[in-house]
């Protein structure tokens, strides 16, 4: 009946499970998704009870109930075997998500059976609570669900991590997952320019609480590295090479680690054993990508007329790589640029024009992917399009998005040194001017700007732009 339905819907938001945490379809590639899930059941020695809860609720998204059944059988499978004594604390995830799917599936009475068995374990684990209970394994189980689904998350996945540290402070895997958020967090802020690293004291304190989890030693290395570390990086990826030399997701790291350090072969050589095992993995192959391309710029660089069959056979290689990444991984979007620039380097403009544009539908931009956009598109005007006023339209656009990045300040100097060489030459027109007013006023630099205002409203006396502008700042001084 209607009634029970609705209460029942009540009872369901209560639990604390993947269907209550806010993790959205449009925020992540379910098929991409699922292979990522799978091939870390099948390669990680550890407990998969996570990963078979949170398969569950991918298969639920792509509409495969029944599926996602079967992978809550496969969890409670993993409970049974890994924690005997503590069946009923350790299913709760797994019995919220049992909920939901019968729900869903319009069987209610089993939904409710399932509901009550959450409500009598809590009621069993915490005199005090009826339902909400807080277990730090929850939080933690919560974080790993965070982390995959993308950058928007991190924040969250940290936070929780840090709850589930509150209670055990000295859990090996509460510690690695925190220093994973941190270090994915940096990331992003990497490219915001702060030169502080507050993941490099978690990272070492996860390994040092568990030496054999080499996916976490990866990661100090690769930070060491950002912060010029590198030999000390290396000693840890040499070590962690040693005890896990097959482990796919140790190898795609290390991969990138002596990419970046320079030793290009070395790097392809790690790859093509990674991908032997892991063959659809949207990372190694935009790390290859990004190998091939390396080579291309080394030879370019070395050779004062390089071979036209070597650079093409490099030009198609990475091309290869990096739309098997965005073919596996549709929101993948470093890859989308990498390969838009490199159609570019082909001179196959119309491939190149099109992936930019799928680049920049993809929904989940953060600004500084929006800035990053800005920036290579600029590039690929006025580099590639021959087309200066068209470069300096979306380089503007990526500055007037007001939040510091290294793509924005990039915008900022190409911006700066294209204006200044046109209006140098005389080829300055009333768009040049106020571009450059734009730029002098988003640096504060007032006086400037209302110098370059007035010359754009000289050449074009009419344009509202230039005239709120300049009154603005006359205003302001």
């Amino acid at each position: 009946s209607a009634i029970s339905k609705n209460s029942l819907k009540r009872s369901l938001l209560e639990l604390e499970c993947h269907f209550t945490w806010t993790l959205l379809k449009q925020d992540v590639d379910l098929d991409e998704l699922e292979d990522t899930i799978g091939d870390q059941i099948e390669f990680f020695i550890k407990s998969n009870i996570t990963n078979y809860n949170l398969l569950s609720y991918v298969c639920h998204l792509k509409n495969s109930n029944e599926e996602a059944l079967r992978n809550l059988q496969k969890a409670e499978e993993e409970i049974k075997k890994n924690y005997p004594d503590e069946i009923a604390r350790r299913s709760l995830v797994t019995w919220g998500n049992y909920a939901w799917i019968y729900y869903h599936m319009e069987r209610y009475k089993e939904a409710q059976t399932y509901i009550n068995k959450v409500e009598n374990s809590c009621k069993k684990l915490s005199s005090t609570a009826q339902w909400k209970i807080q277990l730090p394994e929850i939080y933690a189980e919560q974080g790993w669900a965070l982390l995959k689904f993308g950058g928007k998350y991190y924040m969250r996945a940290k936070n929780c991590f840090e709850n589930a540290l509150k209670n055990e402070p000295d859990n090996p895997e509460f510690n690695a997952g925190y220093a994973i958020a941190m270090y994915r967090l940096e990331d992003f802020s990497h490219r915001q320019c702060e030169d502080v690293s507050l993941s490099i004291e978690p990272l070492k304190r996860a390994v040092q609480l568990n030496p054999k989890d080499t996916f976490v030693m990866a990661l100090l290395a690769l930070k060491l590295q950002d912060f010029k570390r590198v030999d000390e990086g290396e000693r840890y990826i040499e070590a962690a090479m040693q005890k896990t030399p097959d482990l796919p997701y140790l190898l795609r790291y290390a991969a990138k680690f002596y990419r970046r350090k320079g030793e290009v072969d070395k790097a392809l050589k790690i790859l093509k054993k990674a991908i032997a095992v892991t063959p659809r993995s949207a990372f190694l192959h935009h790390q290859l990508g990004l190998c091939y391309r390396a080579k291309l710029f080394q030879l370019k660089k070395t050779t004062r007329y390089p071979p036209q069959k070597q650079v093409e056979e490099l030009i198609q290689l990475s091309i290869f790589h990096f739309k098997i990444a965005i073919d596996q991984k549709t929101k993948f979007f470093s890859a989308h640029i990498d390969l838009a620039n490199m159609y570019a380097e082909g001179r196959r403009y119309e491939k190149a024009e099109e992936t930019f544009q799928k680049a920049f539908q993809i929904n989940i931009l953060v600004c500084d992917d929006k800035q990053e956009f800005y920036y290579n598109y600029g590039n690929f005007q006025r580099f590639h399009m021959k087309s200066e006023s068209e470069a300096i339209r979306y380089y503007t656009e990526g500055l007037k998005i007001e939040k510091d990045s290294y793509a924005r300040s990039r915008c900022r100097n190409a911006l700066n040194k294209l204006l200044e060489r046109r209006i140098q030459g005389g080829l300055g027109d009333a768009t040049d001017f106020g571009t450059l007013g734009l730029i002098h006023n988003l640096n504060g630099e007032k006086q400037k700007a209302i110098e370059c205002y007035e010359k754009a409203i000289a050449l074009c006396p009419d344009n509202e732009e230039y005239l709120n502008a300049l009154c603005e700042l006359q205003l302001s001084i």
